[in-house]
């Protein structure tokens, strides 16, 4: 039960750090609760290695995760709209 009730605080976290960093970057994100869960634990999983490597502290806390999670959108979104930006130009060749 204890293992059950961790993934889905796991899962909650995930969706509330990915909606904030999705609420706080402006500009259309088309991606659903999987992508924002996993945005969000990314950007927690970074923020605390960050956290635990370079500032020498035991947790990330919320903004750095947020913080952690807007640059790991914003890099998402750079990618997909690159690919989708060379496949528009091979087009009109």
């Amino acid at each position: 039960m204890s293992l059950l009730l961790f993934l889905i605080l796991l899962v909650l976290v995930g969706l509330f750090v990915g909606a904030l960093a999705r609420l706080l970057l402006p500009g259309p994100d088309p991606m659903g609760l999987g992508g924002t869960v996993v945005v969000g634990l990314v950007g927690s999983f970074v923020a605390g290695l960050f956290s635990w490597y370079v500032l020498h502290r035991h947790g990330a806390g919320l903004i750095l995760s947020v913080i952690f999670s807007m640059v790991l959108l914003w890099i998402r979104r750079r990618s997909v709209a690159g690919g989708e930006l060379s496949r528009s130009r091979g087009r009109r060749l």
